[in-house]
């Protein structure tokens, strides 16, 4: 696709205030593929402007009519799924066939849920002799990763939509391009302007002018904890509403008697899907002692198949992560993993072989990993898996529950209702049992430092409403 030259602002696309430019970088090959502006406090000021001048005018719009946008747009999504999977690829480095089937698939069906939601959901109800009213917050800034770039757009900008707020994106510097195509959708779907504003930029420009705006009703940040510590910190200063997720560190508990090699085969391609870049990867497989070692070795097998490739080839399985920062921040985990004493058993630090242009990284399987081990606490962001032994369950519920995160995790078990009760345990937002599939009306959001509030599902939407009660 071609970049534009200019933000979406109150309508219309508008050069910037600066002068300023991103250059957008394929990682795959380190080819320059695109420029935007890099956008300035007095755009983003703008941006807030037109959102806070069209929300009178959106909150008063009949949900139906809301809903009927929304549908709008997601038909306008729909139509350039192959444009959006191309541009992911070419702007993260996924492979082409992940790019299509959740990178443009999910947020097309998260658009159409909050379009039915928009359409049936309650704003008002009865609570004895009160009616209680759902209204929308205000505007609200949305600040959004590169790692899902559409998604994490879409399920922040949809419920505020259908809420009846108004919104001011700043996406990732990383990731712009689909951003610019998800702005282009909306002008197609006919949403008044103002209602929906897109502003490119850095984080600590634009993503800090944003998110400290006095006009900014509620800021809806994704990304790491670190920067999510001081967008809460400042938004509670403010007295501001605030929506946060942020990392993961999520354990993939095996307990005796469930298919290990399913669960194995199946966790290690979780994290190693979108090349290890998701908050909610199940990153530590969590194994019982008798059954250790046949689990690392299932690892080992399973993590030879994910070969790094070209993302546009469509047998690529394992593209590159996103950038050289990222690259090297994986790298030098791995390298931490191997000095604190783990056992590499599959990857390791160097350079994929022939993969030496583009920001690729070896997949990698450690055992003998120990749970105070950095590998074991911290987020890596990376396809890197690691394999932990516990005695018996109540030692497996100490060390899945050992980190500062609790945003997803799995269980897998022969018996589905014991499976429930370690679920129950965990400190996590999400649990999948034996491999649940993903549900987008389900919601999602973490415990302990993976955030503050839900996204998706009606969890999402009630994120963007305050409540008011009128009593009779």
């Amino acid at each position: 696709m071609k970049a534009h030259d200019g933000m979406y602002l109150d309508g219309d696309w508008r050069p910037s205030a600066g002068t300023e430019t991103i250059e957008v970088v394929n990682p795959a090959d380190e080819q320059v593929i695109g420029v935007v502006p890099a956008g300035t406090p007095a755009d983003v000021d703008a941006a807030v402007r037109a959102a806070r001048a069209a929300f009178p005018g959106w909150a008063a719009t009949p949900p139906a009519e809301r809903a009927a946008r929304l549908t709008a747009l997601r038909d306008a999504l729909a139509a350039r799924r192959d444009e959006i999977a191309d541009t992911v690829t070419a702007e993260l480095g996924a492979p082409l066939g992940f790019s299509r089937a959740v990178h443009a698939d999910l947020p097309i069906a998260v658009a159409g849920s909050y379009a039915e939601l928009a359409a049936s959901y309650a704003f008002e109800e009865k609570v004895g002799n009160s009616t209680v009213l759902h209204e929308p917050v205000g505007v609200v800034g949305a600040i959004t990763p590169w790692n899902y770039p559409l998604h994490q757009i879409v399920a922040k900008v949809a419920p505020a939509l259908a809420a009846g707020c108004t919104v001011v994106l700043k996406p990732a510097e990383d990731t712009p391009l689909v951003a610019q195509l998800f702005a282009a959708a909306v002008h197609e779907a006919g949403l008044p302007a103002g209602v929906f504003n897109l502003v490119t930029g850095v984080g600590p420009v634009a993503g800090q002018a944003l998110a400290a705006h006095e006009d900014v009703d509620l800021v809806s940040f994704t990304g790491s904890t670190a920067v999510g510590r001081r967008i809460g910190a400042a938004a509670g200063g403010a007295v501001k509403r605030v929506a946060l997720e942020l990392g993961g560190k999520s354990a993939n508990v095996i307990l005796p008697g469930a298919d290990l090699t399913r669960a194995v085969k199946v966790g290690v391609a979780n994290v190693f899907a979108n090349s290890g870049q998701t908050c909610s990867a199940w990153t530590r497989i969590l194994v019982d002692a008798d059954r250790y070692d046949e689990a690392v070795e299932l690892a080992a097998a399973a993590a030879a198949k994910y070969v790094p490739g070209d993302p546009r080839d469509e047998t690529s399985r394992l593209g590159p992560v996103v950038n050289a920062r990222q690259r090297d921040r994986v790298r030098g985990y791995i390298e931490r993993g191997v000095a604190e004493g783990a056992r590499l058993v599959a990857g390791g630090p160097g350079a994929p072989e022939g993969r030496e242009t583009g920001y690729y990284v070896r997949p990698t399987v450690f055992a003998d990993v120990t749970p105070e081990m950095t590998i074991a606490q911290e987020e890596i962001f990376g396809p890197v898996v690691a394999i932990l032994k516990y005695r018996d369950e109540e030692d497996a519920l100490r060390i899945a529950n050992g980190t500062v995160y609790g945003l997803a995790g799995a269980v897998w078990s022969d018996d589905e209702e014991e499976a429930v009760a370690f679920a129950r345990r965990l400190d996590t937002g999400q649990v999948d049992i034996n491999g649940g599939r993903f549900n987008p009306l389900a919601p999602f959001g973490g415990y302990k430092q993976s955030g503050v509030g839900r996204e998706l599902g009606v969890h999402g939407l009630a994120e963007y409403l305050h409540t008011k009660s009128l009593q009779f």
